[in-house]
């Protein structure tokens, strides 16, 4: 079976347990105060929809598109670490700029961190340029912040 990416709840078992080891890893590797992940609830708000990539009944990755005001926003993206290298990422990002493109928000933009570097290569692969802190972030020691026009 082909990869496929959809909706998926938060609360789905499956979509849990990788957000569960994304929050892990991330409380590993940066202070609390630079942590800027969402948890379940916060992923359940209606301006928000977390996509699954799937294949044979396994969720192998999970990326989140927030809707703000002007713009949308990257978040929740992780991809299992058996699923990495397959092109599962690039993948669920182009499904949320496609997203993004048709519900008329003229630009993506993500805050990630300094020591994901497989993260920040994707991320400037597929062109996201870096930029200043957005909406509530605050510049910190760790966090990188990106955008890409994403309007056709």
């Amino acid at each position: 079976m082909p990869l496929a990416i959809h909706p998926v709840s938060p609360r789905d078992p499956r979509a849990m347990a990788l957000l569960s080891e994304s929050h892990a890893l991330m409380n590993a590797l940066f202070p609390a105060e630079e942590n800027h992940y969402l948890d379940i609830d916060a992923l359940c708000d209606e301006g928000i929809t977390l996509f699954g990539a799937e294949e044979s009944g396994e969720l192998l990755g999970c990326a989140a598109l927030a809707r703000r005001d002007g713009y949308g926003e990257v978040k929740s993206m992780f991809v299992a670490p058996e699923a990495r290298g397959i092109g599962v990422a690039r993948r669920l990002l182009a499904h949320l700029e496609r997203a993004a493109q048709t519900e008329g928000l003229p630009i993506l933009r993500l805050e990630t961190g300094d020591r994901l570097a497989a993260a920040v290569a994707l991320y400037e692969r597929q062109g996201y340029t870096r930029r200043p802190p957005f909406g509530a972030y605050e510049a910190n020691t760790s966090s990188l912040f990106y955008e890409k026009p994403v309007s056709a």
